[in-house]
């Protein structure tokens, strides 16, 4: 097939396979005539792996990521699903990678069609094919359209919720032929995310932490600020520390690690660990998360997503060069979501702790010892003074909200 083509599939189910020579994260978003999902549960991928009617397969690496439709099953009012695809090293861009989508017979392996997007570059994410209804029949549309500001701009153009800050119009595919992609995509506002776990690397957990020397004794709350001249800090709720090592303050890389468990035995905990960077007026200035890797010029970096919350050590680590960070980030905002819907009442050993980068030392930690049945927390901040060193404060409060979007509000006002 060719940018634009169609076909008639011939078949209630079909699989839409995507391979390249590289792992791909393949989802599909059941859309309705208004070119919209009717919520998020409509976004199908390896996190969020079946809904009516569209089933997501992992190849496992091994082979291609494919998603299955049954235009029989689909609910009424969906007229279209979208198959994306996009790298899963992080910041990769389909530049010299050629993904080819296979279109086959779900129930005999026959092949329908099959097409390559010709002439990538900075595309980070592509919409490869539809399906869509016209007449009363199913038909496979070549498609081909790329985005530079990876899936979270495919899924803001859909109606996912992401972020803050809308995204660029999507353009129709429905309405006409998709063009052939010539060019890369028109870069978005520059803080695109997408949701939870939306096209993140599969599992990329931190390495288990080296045992740590005994700690002293945190204060007693209400005593004070404290900074590091005495070793590791254990913070309780509401303490500060000041990041301040033998009067000179602390402006090296350091790494914020946070871990849990899930409470009961047998039961995965696939919670999203996210870092939301404001200005001096507390304005949002963006946020790290497993579907954006790196923000503030690199300052910032997310390790990826832990899909199960198993295993010693941190699960998710975020990367922070507090030399690095531009003037007009003044405060981070440490918070874990749980999309899946897991509230923190099944959530045990949750914790998180700021490391040398440099040494692995551990600085500070703070083990999160209430729960609330909500699916979010903020769990830490780091604030930067007049004087330029920074304060990190343990927090521990609960927020209703299943996404790092649904933080920002909240995490301003506790600033």
């Amino acid at each position: 097939m060719t940018p634009g083509s169609n076909l008639p599939l011939g078949t209630a189910r079909v699989t839409v396979e995507v391979a390249a020579p590289v792992r791909l994260d393949v989802s599909g978003l059941l859309l309705t005539a208004d070119g919209k999902v009717r919520s998020d549960a409509d976004f199908i991928f390896y996190n969020q792996p079946s809904g009516p009617g569209v089933t997501y397969r992992s190849g496992g690496g091994a082979a291609p990521d494919s998603i299955t439709v049954d235009t029989a099953a689909l609910p009424p009012g969906i007229e279209r699903i979208v198959v994306t695809a996009s790298p899963d090293a992080a910041g990769q861009t389909f530049q010299g990678i050629e993904p080819t989508a296979t279109v086959r017979d779900a129930d005999g392996g026959a092949v329908i069609s099959t097409f390559t997007p010709p002439r990538l570059a900075t595309e980070t994410a592509l919409i490869v094919v539809e399906l869509y209804l016209r007449g009363g029949a199913w038909k496979v549309r070549a498609v081909g359209q790329g985005y530079a500001n990876g899936l979270a701009g495919i899924a803001t153009d859909f109606g996912v919720s992401v972020d803050e800050e809308p995204a660029a119009p999507a353009a129709p595919a429905s309405a006409a032929p998709a063009p052939p992609v010539t060019s890369p995509a028109t870069p978005a506002p520059p803080a695109p995310a997408a949701p939870a776990t939306y096209g993140a690397p599969v599992a990329h957990p931190a390495p288990a932490a080296p045992p740590a020397p005994p700690a002293p004794p945190a204060p007693a709350p209400g005593a004070g600020k404290i900074n590091l001249d005495k070793g590791r800090v254990n913070l309780q709720k509401n303490q500060t520390v000041s990041l301040v090592k033998g009067g000179r303050p602390l402006l090296s890389q350091v790494k914020m690690g946070l871990g849990w468990e899930p409470a009961y035995r047998g039961r995965d905990i696939d919670l999203d660990a996210s870092v939301i960077a404001y200005g001096p007026q507390r304005n949002h200035l963006d946020s790290c998360y497993f579907g954006r890797l790196s923000i503030l010029n690199g300052s910032v970096k997310h390790s990826g997503d832990n899909l199960t919350g198993e295993g010693a050590g941190d699960d998710e680590v975020i990367v922070v060069d507090l030399g690095r960070l531009p003037a007009e980030a003044t405060g981070l905002v440490f918070t874990v979501n749980s999309f899946s819907g897991q509230k923190f009442t099944e959530v045990a050993k949750a914790y998180c702790r700021l490391i040398d980068a440099a040494t692995g030392e551990e600085l500070v930690r703070f083990d999160l010892t209430t729960a609330e049945p909500q699916t979010g927390v903020m769990m830490a901040k780091l604030i930067r003074q007049f004087s330029g060193e920074w304060e990190m404060t343990a927090m521990g409060e609960f927020v209703k909200s299943r996404t790092v979007r649904g933080m920002v509000k909240p995490g301003a006002q506790a600033l």
